[in-house]
């Protein structure tokens, strides 16, 4: 989930080699913290968080098909 999520947002961003994803797991959910650069905050959150929810429903449908619970967290 980890590669996914940091694949993903390298695109989107102006500054991908300030992308940082670290994945705590647990027994059966697994968080997914989330760091970029402030000025690319804007871009992964997006219009009415829009972006930030597309990303969710991606890691949720991705999770689902190894039978685990992903959480996204977007860190400031």
């Amino acid at each position: 989930m980890k590669e996914l999520i940091e694949l993903i947002v390298k695109a989107l961003v102006d500054h991908p080699e300030q992308v940082k994803v670290v994945e705590v797991e647990g027994e059966r959910t697994s968080v997914v913290e989330l760091s970029v650069a402030k000025e690319d905050l804007g871009k992964v959150i997006g219009k009415q968080g829009r972006t930030a929810r597309a990303l969710r429903t991606i890691l949720t449908a991705a999770s689902t098909k190894v039978k685990k619970r992903s959480v996204l967290e977007i860190i400031e």
